[in-house]
């Protein structure tokens, strides 16, 4: 299905794996200009390798450092689409959560997010077309007691979204939060390693005794695969998705009991 995306402009950032490589490549497909994001250059530009057919460009910026949040805007000072999926996530024992990983884990995975949507927001109303998407997770509306301070940032990002799609109001651009289940990552392949590295159970199953031991609530029973995620935020982003705005967009596999 053609998304009406050809010659847009994205910034997904932590696209060098995972979700968000994932949505970059969904996008690229798509025709987007897609803006490739990570810490590292050199993941950077493994991941504009793998997806080189489409022509990303490289942004090899760690954003949750403010100068480097600068010269993301020097080098790209608009962008049509921002995806917000930089995160780190971690199960931690509530009682070994110190204030510096509280303080860490809401720099990276709120703070940033925001200073960018503050940057190109309002370039976005000016053009009278833009999207902003948080990436979020299950565990914002659905918190699993395994880490806290995660948890913690995702329902930030679920009122922030709120919160920003009030200035648009009456525009054609829109914020809304996207939030996955369990995903089949880069991440989440080295929770399932330690997890069960020592055991007797095949790799192949891992995911899936993830799923009915921790989330026995999912509805599919396994592990949602990164593409999935990519070409259902691809239709956020498109022109087809007018009517969302300032919405926690759920694709977690129905393991959220809840009807809202």
């Amino acid at each position: 299905m053609d998304m009406g995306l050809q010659n847009k402009t994205a910034l997904i950032t932590g696209s060098t794996k995972g979700i968000g490589k994932a949505i970059a490549k969904v996008m690229a497909a798509e025709g987007v200009n897609v803006i490739i994001n990570g810490r590292k250059a050199a993941d950077v530009d493994a991941a504009v390798a793998e997806i080189k057919a489409a022509y990303p460009t490289g942004a090899a910026f760690d954003l949750a450092d403010p100068a480097q949040q600068t010269a993301l805007f020097e080098a790209f000072p608009q962008v049509d689409i921002l995806v917000n999926n930089m995160e780190i996530f971690q199960p931690m024992d509530y009682q070994a959560i110190t204030d510096d990983v509280w303080e860490r884990f809401f720099k990276v995975n709120v703070l940033s997010g925001n200073a960018l949507a503050k940057f190109y927001l309002p370039k976005m109303l000016a053009q009278d077309f833009g999207r902003i998407i948080f990436i979020a997770s299950e565990e914002a509306v659905m918190p699993s007691g395994e880490m806290p301070q995660y948890s913690m940032t995702k329902t930030m990002n679920l009122s922030l979204a709120k919160n920003l799609s009030k200035l648009t109001k009456g525009t054609n651009v829109t914020v809304n939060t996207v939030m996955p289940g369990p995903t089949k990552t880069e991440g989440v392949a080295a929770m399932l390693e330690d997890m069960y590295g020592d055991s007797d159970l095949p790799k192949e199953e891992w995911g899936r005794a993830f799923v009915k031991e921790h989330r026995p609530l999912s509805m599919i029973q396994r592990l949602i695969e990164p593409t999935e995620i990519g070409r259902f935020v691809t239709f956020v982003a498109s022109p087809y998705s007018t009517g969302f705005s300032g919405e926690a967009l759920r694709m977690e596999g129905g393991l959220v009991p809840t009807l809202y």
